[in-house]
């Protein structure tokens, strides 16, 4: 039986993603895969979808939008891997109870705000170069290790190589879990 992972995408959704099709061809053979546009989720319909407006809207209510849609529609015990507002929607919802397994997220920033974590097995990757990445002392406050990547930015996880090494540390998860099982 194969493990179920929910994919949150970054605040673009499905519209500039075409990277994410690189996540899938590595993890659809091993994982139930569920994907789920950030902006449907957060009912984000701007007439000029630039970068500030369409952030502007999440802040303005997208966000917590998406976090009661997500309750809604994923009731069962699943990995995550989110990116960028979809880390911080899949952070906030595991705050408010949604079951996670695993959570990887992927330049979520705005997870700096809160002052609580999940208690669940996290993965919290940033680019060195993130300008709005969660301090190492919020890290410390609210007790979680930040996975920092020397010489990328936030769109760190559009990169091949960043690809690639995510999807083999989700990898070893599930076939750790098969091995586990199995003796």
């Amino acid at each position: 039986m194969t493990e179920k992972l929910v994919v949150i995408s970054d605040m673009w959704g499905a519209k500039r993603g075409l990277w994410i099709a690189s996540y899938f061809g590595y993890l659809q053979q091993y994982y139930d895969i569920v994907f789920h546009d950030c902006q449907q989720l957060g009912g984000i319909d701007v007439p000029l979808g630039t970068e500030e407006n369409i952030h502007k809207a999440f802040v303005d209510g997208g966000i917590d939008t998406a976090v009661a849609q997500l309750l809604k529609k994923e009731t069962k015990p699943a990995h995550y891997l989110a990116f960028s507002t979809g880390g911080t929607i899949a952070y906030r919802a595991a705050l408010q109870g949604l079951p996670m397994k695993s959570l990887t997220s992927i330049s979520a920033t705005r997870i700096r705000l809160e002052n609580q974590r999940p208690h669940l097995p996290m993965n919290l990757i940033y680019g060195e170069y993130d300008e709005f990445m969660p301090s190492q002392k919020w890290a410390q406050e609210v007790g979680v290790d930040l996975n920092v990547v020397p010489h990328f930015g936030h769109s760190l996880y559009t990169d091949e190589k960043i690809i690639s090494e995510v999807c083999l540390a989700l990898l070893e998860q599930v076939t750790q879990v098969v091995t586990k099982k199995v003796v």
